[in-house]
């Protein structure tokens, strides 16, 4: 199973998170302003491997099912 974590970068977390408030709470790396652009973007959300997210804010890690 995947779980999302944010990135454990504190630095990059930070940075990103700077903008995503910024930029009123969408992906700073997608030019709409739309349900699908709100951070975390719809594109990682529907992610079905391991890895960042475009801006690098979030990752995806799998987990056992027990965890």
């Amino acid at each position: 199973m995947l779980k999302i974590f944010k990135n454990p970068d504190e630095a990059t977390f930070k940075e990103v998170q700077s903008e995503v408030k910024a930029n009123d709470g969408y992906c700073p790396c997608k030019l709409n302003k739309t349900p699908e652009t709100k951070c975390p973007c719809l594109d990682f959300r529907e992610q079905n491997t391991e890895g960042e997210c475009c801006c690098g804010m979030y990752v995806k890690k799998e987990v056992s099912e027990d965890a």
